[in-house]
């Protein structure tokens, strides 16, 4: 180790939870003779959540892997459990280390607990080190002509890939010396699930596998079948997507190791080249958020806050039959039902029930968004809303205002046999494929016979959608001279 810099060193695993292809462990091992690794467990985000929440069952099953891991290599993991603006300057004061490695986050709060982190560090004569490791490229890496951030996707998809090389998607080899990994001082290790103030929420009867193992088995299955991806990944029914979304929310497996993957395969399948565009739009998002961070709380394009949401008991009651999956529009039902006793909903979905809230409804999109960020294992910030702004169409290059997905129609194209229904809403299992997308239209007699009477074994529409239609129309009427100029 004699190109080493420092003596000692702190990797803070944040949203990186994995030993291969990990930029901020990568360079610590080059910079420093001796390297700790720690996670916190920080409660300004953990106070805010549901003692029962699968995304800490997540992350805890992720870092006991992880922790075993470097065991085996000579190290081990350090837990820390409070603020981590409070916990990482104390850990490193503790260890005596010279510096403290960080893969970048570009969220607010991320961003403001980074600068508190470095400031403090700064002042006790150690380095603060973020390195970029999150996303491809970053912050003002690709701009406009003009130098500007791109708001428009298509541009910057040609952007992204005109500069994209093989240095970029490089793999951050992880190669540790002999003892180069310290052993934790007498801490306690991992603790768990109740110490940290949660109990299990029934992760372990989902079809999802945890930590960097997890994230292998499902790319290599998923990688079977990628050159399918263009067209079965709208179906619900199907299993056409990839299923890796909370493993890349939480860094389990690295955007670099995705990208080589598409990138390998594109010129010579649609599926690899229409995976990778999906991976460019969530590099699209998270510019978005970076140099547009107003999206958290307002509207990207600031003439659509002027829109008169509903308000008061009816939109709380509208907004309760959409959360709890009782609009009478099985489609939409069925993946509200997905959500909430799966944390996951397929892509297509997402974009059906958000129109649905926002367009059907009349119901703010924020209130979805939050919604979605309780409810979701792969929440990521600048995704879900980038994803509800894009339904609302208040975000960049957004669905225009006019459209307005048909939930029947949508269910009749994408679920054609009623198979996703039937699954998340077995009391309509006795409607055939053509009744189950609209069974209030079914005759008394047939439902009857299915044993499922509209509005009393399943409800009635809470909306019509014809209606809701030509409302919304007058509700965007606000916007309507903005956006077509």
């Amino acid at each position: 180790m004699s190109s080493a810099l420092c003596d000692s060193a702190l990797v803070w695993l944040r949203r990186d939870l994995r030993l291969s292809d990990h930029a901020p462990l990568a360079a610590a091992l080059r910079a420093a003779r001796r390297v700790q690794v720690a996670f916190v467990f920080d409660t300004a985000i953990l106070d805010a959540l549901p003692r029962a929440d699968r995304r800490v069952e997540f992350i805890h099953a992720s870092l006991a892997a992880l922790d075993e891991r470097l065991r085996a290599q000579g190290g081990g993991l350090i837990v820390c459990h409070g603020r981590a603006a409070d916990e990482i300057p104390a850990l490193a004061e503790r260890l005596g280390v010279d510096a403290v490695f960080a893969g970048r986050d570009y969220e607010p709060y991320a961003s403001e607990r980074d600068a508190r982190v470095a400031q403090r560090l700064a002042a006790a004569g150690r380095r603060w080190v973020d390195l970029k490791d999150h996303v491809v490229f970053e912050r003002a890496e690709l701009l406009t002509g003009a130098g500007r951030p791109y708001t428009v996707f298509t541009p910057y998809k040609r952007a992204w890939l005109a500069r994209l090389g093989v240095a970029d998607v490089a793999e951050h080899a992880v190669q540790p010396g002999t003892g180069q990994f310290a052993r934790p001082p007498a801490e306690p290790g991992l603790p768990p699930l109740e110490q940290l103030g949660f109990v299990p929420a029934g992760l372990a009867q989902l079809p999802l596998p945890t930590g960097e193992d997890g994230a292998q088995r499902l790319l290599a299955e998923f990688l079977g079948r990628i050159d399918d991806y263009r067209t079965a990944r709208d179906y619900p029914a199907v299993r056409g997507v990839s299923y890796l979304s909370t493993h890349l929310r939480f860094g389990t497996v690295s955007i670099r190791a995705l990208v080589r993957a598409a990138h390998a395969r594109a010129a010579a399948s649609e599926g690899a080249a229409t995976w990778l565009s999906e991976l460019i739009w969530r590099e699209f998002y998270q510019q978005i958020l970076w140099h547009h961070p107003h999206v958290v709380e307002r509207s990207f394009r600031p003439e659509y806050d002027r829109i008169v949401w509903e308000q008061g008991p009816l939109a709380d009651e509208l907004y309760a039959a959409w959360e709890e999956g009782r609009t009478g529009y099985p489609l939409v039902d069925a993946a509200m039902a997905q959500i909430r006793t799966t944390g996951y909903m397929h892509n297509r979905l997402r974009m059906v029930v958000a129109s649905f809230l926002a367009k059907d409804l009349g119901v703010d999109w924020r209130r979805g968004e939050a919604y979605f960020a309780r409810a979701l294992n792969d929440f990521d910030l600048a995704a879900n809303n980038g994803g509800w702004q894009w339904a609302a169409s208040s975000g960049c290059d957004a669905q225009p205002w006019f459209r307005i997905f048909n939930p029947v129609t949508q269910s009749e194209k994408f679920d054609p046999e009623g198979k996703f229904i039937r699954r998340y809403l077995p009391q309509l299992a006795g409607f055939d494929a053509r009744e189950i997308h609209a069974p209030w239209l079914v005759d008394p007699e047939r439902q009857r016979a299915a044993n499922c009477v509209v509005g009393v074994d399943y409800p009635l529409p809470v909306v019509d959608h014809a209606t809701a239609r030509a409302a919304t129309l007058a509700r965007y009427a606000v916007v309507k001279s903005d956006a077509d100029g």
